[in-house]
């Protein structure tokens, strides 16, 4: 509160006790009553005003510099109103009023919408689930009635199973640290896991596969790091150039086991790679082929940050993309 501010607020206060003065003078000269009588009961006046207006600003502005040092100091400034001090003077007393109705129902419109949020994430998980067992079934009759028609079904119907699968882990991605478990994982092992489950993609897509120095144990969630290999395969398939080429390595250093899946494709624009992993961006590729949703590099890179894997991309166009997943060695870094 500045002092200036103060004063303008009290301006009707001072002027009346002005008139005030010059109304008690007019009074005493018509009583004949000595100047400096009218000059000390004036003096008085004076400073009985400037000593209230003086009082109230130090109570007002030292209550109102706590409050701002309070604010300033919190992180979620919307509970304001939980840490307000109580006042002795009724603005403040109404504002913090104000303010404690104000988070009353702001907490309670929040409540309403979490429930909301939460029955809309329930029901879409149930409905996931649901569609997988008709999906399943489709697929089924494919195997089981194999020719060219039914292939091409089955293909698609993997393809379906993959956006669906994506819906489910997006569904729970605003509450990923409670669908976790950090376990041993063989690196060779889930790649070639992934690589199977994807297979009629790959030899639809005639890639040729190369798998080089993959014996290693990392650390990270098996589900997880499934749908995230997943997810960088079947980019990999949708940008491909012609003679499609798929390869995986690992390197280690002293701290970290460092996996790269690379590509041979039609790459990335390099004014798109600083923004590939955001939510919804599609860039150039996205636009070209009109069928990228823009989720499916941001759900990677969420789970990954969650994990504390380092994910990193490079490409040029036209002449391939590199994805690299880093596993820090040291376990207790992954639960920090």
């Amino acid at each position: 509160m500045r002092l200036i501010g103060f004063l303008k607020d009290k301006i009707i206060f001072i002027v009346a006790q002005i008139f005030l003065i010059i109304f008690i003078s007019t009074l005493f000269k018509v009583l004949k009553i000595s100047d400096q009588a009218v000059v000390l009961i004036t003096f008085f006046i004076l400073l009985i005003m400037a000593t209230t207006l003086l009082y109230e600003y130090i109570k007002k502005s030292r209550y109102y510099r706590r409050l701002y040092s309070v604010f300033d100091n919190m992180e979620k400034k919307q509970y304001i109103a939980q840490f307000l001090e109580e006042p002795d003077f009724i603005e403040a007393e109404i504002l913090c009023d104000i303010l404690k109705q104000a988070t009353k129902a702001m907490n309670d419109e929040i409540a309403v919408q979490k429930i909301a949020e939460e029955e809309y994430k329930e029901y879409i998980e149930t409905w996931i689930h649901e569609v997988k067992l008709p999906i399943s079934c489709i697929d089924l009759i494919c195997k089981n009635n194999n020719n060219d028609i039914t292939q091409s079904v089955s293909e698609e119907v993997m393809r379906i199973d993959a956006f669906v699968e994506q819906a489910l882990f997006y569904a729970r991605s605003s509450v990923l640290e409670k669908d976790y478990f950090i376990r041993d994982v063989q690196l060779d092992t889930m790649i070639k896991s992934v690589v199977k489950k994807h297979s009629k993609q790959l030899i639809s897509a005639k890639a040729e596969l190369d798998f080089g120095g993959l014996q290693y144990i990392v650390y990270s969630d098996p589900k997880w790091l499934d749908f995230i290999l997943g997810q960088l395969i079947s980019n990999s398939i949708k940008y491909r150039s012609e003679n499609f080429k798929l390869s995986f390595s690992a390197t280690e250093n002293e701290t970290q086991v460092i996996l790269a899946i690379k590509d041979n494709g039609i790459g990335i624009a390099e004014k798109d790679l600083k923004r590939v992993f955001e939510k919804g961006f599609t860039g150039k590729n996205g636009r070209g082929f009109g069928k990228s949703t823009g989720i499916g590099l941001y759900l990677c890179k969420k789970m990954c940050d969650k994990m504390h894997l380092q994910i990193e991309i490079s490409s040029e166009e036209g002449i391939g993309t590199c994805v690299s997943i880093v596993f820090p060695k040291d376990k207790s870094i992954m639960f920090e």
